[in-house]
Formats: structure tokens, C-alpha cells, sequence
């Protein structure tokens, strides 16, 4: 498993946790009244990630780098 993807299932639970009322934590740091939001937009930042990593292994290109074709 990928960094990124070590990280989109630590935010992924991290909001399921949010959601069922309890206490969040990353690594040492203990979080009781957690921001969903923030953690909702993590999730969406790492899944993207994660997508690129995809994309890149299958052959594909970062959407940053693509070339431009004008034929």
C-alpha cells in the first residue's frame, strides 16, 4: 500500500469516526470535537492522490504534465 493510500484510509475512518460520535486520533494527537469538514476535504485531496498514482501506474499521465495534442 501506497503512502497516499495509508493516508485516504486513515481519513476515511477518520470521518466514519466523526460520524459515529467518537474520539479521532493521528498518531499522538487526540481530536474530541473534530472538524468533518476539514477531514471530509482531506479525504478528497488524498483520494485524488491516490487516482493520480493510478493513473500514472496504469501508463497513464499526471493531469499537470499532460501534452498537449493539436492535430
Amino acid at each position: 500500500m501506497t503512502t497516499s493510500a495509508e493516508m485516504l484510509a486513515k481519513y476515511t475512518a477518520a470521518e466514519a469516526a466523526i460520524l459515529d460520535g467518537q474520539i479521532v486520533r493521528f498518531g499522538e494527537r487526540q481530536l474530541t470535537r473534530a472538524n468533518l469538514i476539514e477531514v471530509q476535504n482531506g479525504r478528497k485531496e488524498w483520494e485524488r492522490r491516490v487516482a493520480a498514482e493510478q493513473r500514472i501506474a496504469r501508463g497513464g499521465t499526471s493531469p499537470r504534465y499532460q501534452t498537449p495534442d493539436f492535430s
